[in-house]
């Protein structure tokens, strides 16, 4: 099965704004419903303990294409982290700000979040960071994903990449089986909205676009070797890579991480 480049419904700039942000609430939702990243977090933790002073921005994390807030709201609690240290910044090219705003109303999870837009290809120097994207690296075509590497390495920061699509029947059928599943779930999203019921259950827009689009993703989604591909043509300082899946969960993670090291670069497959 070949990567295609396609385009996604939600992510483009003609797509209302508003209905972008309730199927972005519906993904966030899935995410810490099912807990789908929840097996990375060893792999996460181990990245940020590696990467440490030798990546700029100290203890915090810069979550790009953040989407609705993506995995944050489970994976905060399970980070092993100073509190006092420690802080995650939602950004994405259309923030949700609402829902950014729910997430940051919980003082301990240690969630903020930046309010203009973030092109993960030219990230604000001001926001400095380890780097983390979910399920949003594929968005990218292979030479904008170079770019959003090659950007994490001229800034020196850390960056972890993790895809719970993949192009793979089972995880089609997965999509298929998560949209079904929305009919039952949406009335216990929050915040609740009568126009997500609207574009749910008598227009349904939202499951429509999260079929199309989820089937879409896993089709664009990179494969281990192929990551392996992109890193290889970055310039610059030299990283330690780590490349490959997580097995263990709901679902195989394809995962990419990368950070300075003081020797020559290592790829990890």
């Amino acid at each position: 099965m070949h990567r295609v480049q396609f385009i996604e419904l939600h992510e483009q700039a003609w797509f209302p704004s508003s209905v972008r942000d309730e199927i972005t609430d519906t993904l966030q939702f899935g995410f810490n419903l099912l807990k789908a990243y929840g097996p990375i977090v060893p792999l996460l933790q181990g990245a940020l303990d590696s990467a440490g002073k030798r990546s700029n921005g100290g203890g915090s994390i810069v979550d790009l294409c953040s989407g609705g807030g993506g995995p944050w709201l489970h994976l905060s609690r399970k980070l092993k982290r100073n509190p006092a240290a420690l802080q995650i910044w939602l950004t994405d090219k259309y923030p949700n700000l609402g829902a950014f705003q729910n997430s940051r109303a919980d003082g301990e999870n240690h969630i903020n979040y930046y309010p203009g837009s973030v092109d993960a290809m030219n990230v604000p120097r001001e926001l400095q960071g380890f780097r983390t994207m979910f399920t949003s690296f594929h968005h990218f075509a292979p030479e904008e994903a170079r770019a959003v590497l090659q950007n994490a390495v001229d800034a020196g920061a850390g960056i972890g990449i993790f895809e719970i699509t993949r192009r793979a029947p089972s995880t089609i059928l997965f999509i298929f089986a998560w949209v079904l599943l929305l009919f039952v779930c949406t009335p216990w999203i929050r915040p609740f909205r009568w126009s997500r019921l609207l574009w749910t259950y008598l227009v349904p827009i939202i499951p429509l676009v999260l079929l199309f689009d989820g089937v879409v993703s896993c089709l664009r989604t990179y494969r281990p070797e192929e990551l392996g591909e992109l890193v290889e043509k970055l310039t610059g300082s030299e990283y330690r890579w780590e490349i490959g899946e997580e097995s263990t969960g709901l679902a195989p993670i394809t995962y990419l991480i990368g950070y300075p090291r003081a020797s020559s670069l290592e790829l990890i497959g």
